[in-house]
């Protein structure tokens, strides 16, 4: 859990929170718009996101323990590239780089890691993972960032970042990952298990019953799809409220030392969320949760157009984390809780690659209606329907125990 939780916070250089801080540097430095690294960043989370099957097809075929180290090692070498950009196109393929292998590899296999090991526990210990993880990636890495800027300048905060995922985090996870706790005779949740011993396998759990998707079987349920939408836009919404927030900021007279300090007010309330939600996942209904998180991001999209003062800023800032603090929770383990663990990696893999595209979709939007009407407020206002829309569909998500039954009554029915 440790280990996976680093993981999932050194995905920050690759996640939109912290290249937000950088955008005004690569607008300045490369004499280039806001709407053409809108549309870079669009494209290279598009790219990204495509090849992420793949990455979770290798993740099923050669475990978490391997594809860590490499996902860590290649990540940190792209970030020592952006510190060496010089033109649009080298910009572009950064983007493609960091956000493959940062928001969509690094995040989807540390989160894998953590599934593997627990079940009946799964909600509270990602909880607990969630909430150090975005005390420190969403309360410190864009404070970190912006105190780094003004000393080394953006080229050389980026080489600092990649020398750090390079030589540190990827020993780490080489050293103390491991795939699958069946592999040592042992069960999740770190609960005793019965041993069937011989020659050739020492150790065999009995007794763990657990539901085990295809991914093509997954993608026949109707809550798979709901899920998806779900999950999709609002990674759309947020990384197109995140990647524009020192501009929305600004527009509204505020600084963007002000933008970047009510990250700290996100992160304290995502991770306040993310705990409480941790536990409530075994508890609570998914679609509670999930029509919750739906309508915070509602809330905080309707909030971001009329940003009066520090204070209401700050409350902007809780709304926002109440949200991802949700839905955080909510896409890193729903689907090890309705499809089980077995094909995990393609399904997240296939999962990911479409909330990765969501989120290509939602910078440039907003981009491109500030430079022609010189304001967000409409695109925030549309913006805002969509989360109210699926929060209402999201009542109707099956339980993981009832999309069982179903599945079972249906195999027993086409066996009979």
């Amino acid at each position: 859990m440790f280990i996976a939780t680093l993981g999932m916070i050194m995905t920050s250089p690759g996640q939109t929170y912290v290249v937000s801080i950088f955008i005004e540097s690569f607008i300045t430095d490369l004499g280039i718009s806001r709407s053409l690294v809108s549309a870079l960043y669009t494209l290279g989370t598009l790219v990204g996101g495509f090849v992420l099957p793949l990455v979770g097809y290798q993740i099923d075929r050669r475990g978490t323990r391997i594809m860590v180290f490499f996902i860590t090692a290649l990540f940190g070498l792209s970030c020592v590239y952006m510190g060496y950009v010089q033109n649009t196109i080298m910009l572009g393929i950064g983007f493609i780089a960091l956000r493959l292998l940062g928001q969509g590899s690094l995040g989807m296999v540390c989160t894998n890691v953590i599934n593997q090991w627990w079940v009946r526990r799964r909600g509270t210990v990602m909880g607990i993972s969630g909430m150090v993880g975005s005390l420190i990636s969403l309360g410190g890495f864009p404070n970190l960032i912006n105190w780094l800027l003004p000393i080394y300048g953006w080229r050389s905060t980026y080489v600092l970042l990649g020398i750090i995922l390079a030589s540190v985090m990827a020993p780490l996870a080489f050293i103390f990952v491991r795939n699958h706790p069946e592999d040592y005779g042992l069960q999740p949740d770190g609960g005793e298990s019965r041993t069937f011993r011989s020659r050739k396998r020492k150790t065999a759990p009995v007794g763990w019953t657990e539901a085990h998707w295809t991914l093509r079987e997954a993608m026949h349920t109707p809550v798979f799809w709901i899920l998806m939408t779900s999950l999709a836009a609002i990674s759309m919404l947020s990384t197109g409220l995140f990647f524009h927030i020192v501009s929305i900021f600004t527009d509204s007279g505020l600084t963007p030392s002000l933008a970047a300090a009510v990250f700290v007010p996100i992160a304290v309330t995502t991770a306040i969320v993310n705990c409480g939600s941790g536990v409530l996942v075994d508890r609570v209904p998914v679609r509670i949760l999930f029509a919750a998180g739906l309508f915070f991001q509602a809330l905080s999209l309707l909030m971001a157009r009329s940003l009066s003062g520090a204070t209401f800023a700050l409350v902007f800032g809780v709304v926002l984390g109440v949200s991802s603090g949700l839905i955080r929770i909510l896409g890193s383990v729903v689907w090890a809780m309705y499809f089980g663990r077995r094909h995990l990696g393609s399904i997240t893999g296939f999962t990911t690659m479409i909330t990765i595209a969501g989120s290509a979709l939602g910078p440039m939007p907003l981009g491109i209606i500030r430079d022609l009407l010189g304001s967000y407020n409409l695109a925030l206002i549309i913006s805002a329907f969509i989360p109210i829309l699926l929060g209402i569909v999201a009542f109707f998500i099956d339980s993981p125990a009832r999309l069982a039954e179903q599945t079972q009554e249906h195999e027993q029915d086409t066996n009979g």
